[in-house]
């Protein structure tokens, strides 16, 4: 393979690699506005760059084009300068400085323009800086020297600023930098344009993907953070719900037993045992920072029950229908249902109030349900508070990726559906 053809195919990867990072800069989510903005002009120039090297080796057999060579040279020269500046720029933007103020920038433009002059100067008045024999070297290393020191500059400023960036988009510029500094001084002795020009493509290309890496990975972390910060004011929420029982209840628990001590001793006891047992699962769940199992949410149901079956006796019929417990759900998630049945739908004058507890086992998860024939109750109502549903809805959705239905029953009261994925399984 010639020069020629082997250079051609080396612009040609890089003209390819250019077009794959402006879409991705385009398309790709993750990466803040600002950054992307940065890689679709970044890519754009390089992109440019590369054409502008393709037409120049394509003009270069034809000795009348000397004149379009010639201006090639320079808009080539001039496209791959670009870049540099920029990286100024976008180092200073995630350090959060300051551009317009920064010192770094200033010393940055200066030596930009100080490139800018002599290639221009070059390109009117002394056009053999762009040859590439032995003699005019010097003339075009020299015009190179203002790029230089700035990637030189780049590379103490990041090294200066190591600390105000995380490790992978410090890694990021150390591999746009390094690369493209060698590269420019290889340039400045042996015409190696076409290199060049995929060095710094594929180091903008591995710039871009570290990038994008890191946001990626502070967004999820970020949203962890989120997610745990919901979860604890879920169960904060939980521990102000355990400590904010329903007075009437605790005061009427007592005067029962208080009234059974001379009446039936032995059933005082046991509803002192259950309630016992009802306060002992309470404060527990309090302390509990996960999922519990079933059978435990159950017992402490059951214990509650107990102790309401005391005071309303056949007006109060529940049912046990729970085959399958193999399952963890958040603490205080069926025993405050089980209370909001028997608070909204104990009715003395409409008769006994039935509750019916299930369970079952589907290909998706667990479902219990919670079906009451009270008065119903209307979820979309908003003139009472629902805060005791919407925290457990919270904390199932937060803490094992459930979720919560409330419905109508077939014939009148109230259903309840939680779904529990198989991940909650003990």
């Amino acid at each position: 393979m010639s020069g020629e053809a082997f250079y051609f195919s080396i612009i040609s990867a890089a003209l390819v690699l250019s077009v794959m990072g402006l879409l991705f800069a385009a398309v790709m989510p993750g990466i803040d506005s600002w950054s992307k903005r940065f890689f679709r002009l970044f890519f754009s120039v390089l992109l440019a760059c590369c054409l502008s090297s393709i037409v120049d080796l394509s003009i270069s057999g034809y000795p009348d084009m000397r004149a379009a060579k010639y201006c090639m040279l320079v808009l080539e020269s001039l496209l791959l300068s670009i870049p540099v500046p920029m990286l100024t720029a976008y180092l200073l933007h995630c350090c959060g400085d300051n551009v317009r103020r920064s010192r770094l920038f200033h010393i940055v433009i200066g030596l930009w323009a100080a490139f800018f002059i002599l290639l221009i100067s070059a390109a009117l008045f002394y056009y053999p800086a762009f040859d590439s024999q032995k003699d005019h070297r010097v003339l075009y290393a020299i015009m190179l020297l203002p790029l230089v020191a700035i990637l030189l500059f780049n590379l103490a400023g990041l090294i200066r600023r190591r600390k105000q960036l995380s490790h992978k988009v410090y890694l990021s510029f150390l591999i746009a930098i390094l690369p493209m500094t060698a590269a420019l001084i290889v340039q400045m002795f042996v015409d190696v344009v076409p290199l060049l020009d995929i060095s710094v493509v594929i180091s903008a290309l591995a710039m871009y993907g570290i990038v994008l890496s890191d946001q990626i990975e502070q967004d999820l972390y970020r949203q962890r953070e989120i997610a745990r910060q919901q979860q604890e004011i879920a169960n904060q929420r939980a521990s102000v719900m355990v400590l904010q029982m329903r007075p009437h209840f605790i005061y009427n628990t007592l005067m029962s037993i208080y009234s059974l001590c001379s009446q039936d001793p032995q059933k005082a006891r046991q509803v002192t045992k259950d309630f016992t047992d009802y306060l002992r699962r309470n404060f527990n769940a309090v302390a509990s920072d996960g999922t519990i199992p079933f059978s435990a949410e159950l017992e402490h149901t059951r214990a509650y029950l107990a102790v309401e079956q005391v005071q309303f006796e056949e007006l109060l019929d529940v049912e046990y229908d729970t085959p399958f417990t193999s399952f963890r759900l958040p603490p205080l998630t069926l025993q405050p249902l089980v209370e909001n049945s028997v608070k909204h739908g104990m009715d003395p004058y409409a008769g006994p109030l039935h509750v019916l507890i299930r369970t079952r086992s589907t290909d998706d998860g667990t479902v219990i349900t919670v079906e009451d024939n009270g008065p119903g109750f209307d979820p979309s109502d908003e003139t009472k508070p629902h805060t005791t549903l919407e925290n457990i809805r919270q904390r199932l959705e937060m803490m094992c990726g459930g979720r919560m239905a409330i419905t109508p029953g077939e014939s009148g009261g109230t259903v309840v559906t939680l779904t529990i994925p198989n991940v909650s399984a003990e």
